[in-house]
């Protein structure tokens, strides 16, 4: 049995929500955010070249599984030390953000933890204080799985969010080590060899399982560095209003039509804008591009990763012929990539 412990805390406000939707610390979120990252370590493993079938058989012996009779205990054991309640009650300002799409002609400034964190934010929900509520957290499994699941947890480290909008930064996950022998890598190009997929070839699969990459390097970006955690989230908040009203991805009238746009790829469902054939069906379709908050030394900087995929068949059914979809994550690259409408930098 290896066995594995650290300390972890949140750089954001973490809507770990329980079965009352109150924040507590809880070990589910952890076990699906390792199986999560879990997918990604295996596909590396198997240079992308991936079976499905045998991926779920391995996966359900290892994480546990409740279907077609074959009923399994996980074999992967989460403590935490406590499951404390969150203690943060009114999560502080990170200050306005310009939409040009809101209000009435010419846009309006909107304010950032409502655009980033719709739902949670509005319902005044209690959080998992960041920096100051801390957890232990013990992990133990069989040796021949320490490989991918050390790996897992690496990505984690780098790219782990969880709770309610964590797509947005909210819930962005600290790990760190206790016995100080695993270590983490510093996040770097040559870090994530052997993780990355050109990005034509992540659209082969329709689920996340590689960090993107280009022409111009890793589907990797970095903010400047910011004095908070909320001056973070705020610059999180301007580039993806940046790539969501980028031309390219402009409704064409501002009433709905109910007929398929790019910006609809992005993410869906779009507010006062239905696709009216994913409507019928409830379709829903997670952003593939991600955001994180990290803290470096006294400084904080947003993280932007796009793990890309295939529209699912489900949803790309409805359309015909199928979207340009490399087109499209290729438009919002060049946003992500102009210095003048997002200040990025590219991950070296």
């Amino acid at each position: 049995m290896q066995e594995l412990s650290y300390t972890v805390s949140f750089t954001t406000p973490a809507f770990l929500s329980n079965a009352e939707q109150q924040a507590q610390w809880r070990t589910p979120p952890f076990k699906a955010l390792l199986r999560q990252w879990w997918r990604v370590a295996y596909a590396a493993d198997k240079q992308f070249q991936v079976n499905i079938a045998e991926m779920r058989r391995e996966e359900g012996s290892l994480f546990g599984q409740a279907h077609e009779g074959d009923n399994r205990k996980s074999l992967v054991r989460i403590r935490l030390n406590h499951w404390e309640k969150g203690s943060l009650n009114s999560i502080p300002s990170s200050g306005t953000v310009f939409h040009e799409e809101v209000g009435k002609g010419g846009g309006m400034n909107i304010q950032t933890n409502v655009y980033l964190g719709y739902g949670p934010i509005n319902a005044n929900k209690n959080a998992i204080e960041p920096e100051k509520q801390t957890a232990d957290l013990w992990l133990g499994f069989p040796d021949a799985h320490t490989k991918k699941i050390a790996q897992a947890i690496q990505l984690i480290a780098w790219f782990g969010t969880l709770g309610s909008r964590s797509r947005n930064g909210w819930g962005s996950l600290n790990v760190s080590p206790q016995d100080g022998i695993l270590t983490f890598k510093t996040l770097s190009s040559l870090s994530l060899q052997g993780l990355v997929r050109p990005l034509h070839e992540c659209l082969q699969l329709d689920w996340p399982h590689a960090i993107g990459s280009d022409s111009k390097g890793i589907l990797v970006w970095k903010t400047t560095p910011q004095t908070s955690w909320r001056d973070a989230m705020r610059e999180l908040a301007r580039v993806k209003i940046a790539f969501r009203t980028a031309p390219y991805f402009k409704f064409p009238q501002a009433k709905p039509d109910g007929n398929f746009h790019p910006r609809h790829l992005l993410a869906y469902p779009v507010t006062r804008h239905d696709f009216i054939e994913w409507k019928k069906k409830n379709g829903r379709l997670g952003n593939h591009i991600r955001f994180k908050v990290v803290k470096e030394g006294n400084k904080y900087h947003g993280l932007i990763v796009h793990l890309p995929c295939r529209l699912p068949e489900e949803l790309a059914q409805s359309l015909r012929p199928r979207p340009q979809e490399l087109n499209i994550w290729q438009e919002v690259h060049k946003v992500l990539d102009d210095k003048n409408k997002t200040n990025l930098t590219r991950l070296q």
